[in-house]
C-alpha cells in the first residue's frame, strides 16, 4: 500500500511532487466534475479536490491522499479547458491584456483527517497578438489546460507580464503549501 497517493492524472502535478522529492503513487478519482448550482466559482476547486480525495481515501485507508483541482477565473467566470482550436483562441483573446485569477483547491486526507485549502494567484497577461495566440495553439496544443495555457510554456515567457502569488499554483499545485500540510499529517 502506498504511503502517499496523488489523486490526479495531471502530468504537471506529478512533476511538481517529484521536484519536491515526495514519493507517491498515482490513482485516478473518477468523479463528475460538474459543480453544483449556486456554488461560488472560487469554491469549486476545493470542493472537487475534496470529492476526489474522498473517493481514493475510501479504498486506501492508512494512505495519505493528495487531490487537487485548478480553475482559471476571469471576471468570476470559470474558463475551462478548450474543446477545440476556436475555443482556445476565444479563451486566450479574453485573457489578453487582462488580469485573471488561478485558483487551486487542494485536499490532503488520511482516514478521517482532512486538510483542505485554496490558493489564489493573480496572473497579468500582456496584450497578445492574433499571431502569438495562433502560434501558441498550433505549437503547444493547450487543450488539456484550464484557461488554454501553461505558464511554464512559451506563452508564459512572452505573454505574462507578472503574477501575484505562487507560480507553482498556476502550474496546478501550490506544492510548497502541500509540503507544509503533509508535515502536519504525518
Amino acid at each position: 500500500m502506498a504511503d502517499i497517493i496523488l489523486a490526479s492524472q495531471s502530468p504537471r502535478r506529478k512533476q511538481l511532487l517529484e521536484m519536491a522529492e515526495i514519493e507517491f503513487e498515482i490513482r485516478i478519482a473518477d468523479i463528475d466534475e460538474t459543480p453544483p448550482p449556486g456554488i461560488p466559482p472560487k469554491e469549486v476547486p476545493e470542493l472537487l479536490a475534496r470529492q476526489k480525495a474522498n473517493v481514493i481515501a475510501a479504498n486506501n485507508p492508512g494512505s495519505i491522499v493528495i487531490a487537487a483541482d485548478t480553475v482559471v477565473l476571469l471576471d468570476n467566470e470559470i474558463l475551462g479547458k478548450p474543446v477545440n482550436e476556436t475555443d482556445a483562441i476565444t479563451i486566450l483573446k479574453k485573457l489578453s491584456g487582462r488580469m485573471h485569477e488561478v485558483v487551486s483547491g487542494v485536499c490532503i486526507q488520511k482516514g478521517n483527517g482532512i486538510h483542505s485549502f485554496s490558493a489564489v494567484t493573480e496572473v497579468y497577461f500582456r496584450s497578445l497578438t492574433e499571431e502569438q495566440i495562433r502560434h501558441y495553439i498550433t505549437s503547444y496544443h493547450p487543450y488539456d489546460k484550464a484557461g488554454a495555457y501553461a505558464i511554464q510554456e512559451w506563452i508564459g515567457i512572452v505573454g505574462i507580464e507578472k503574477i501575484n502569488g505562487d507560480y507553482y499554483n498556476v502550474m496546478g499545485l501550490p506544492v510548497g503549501q502541500v509540503v507544509e500540510h503533509l508535515k502536519q499529517m504525518r
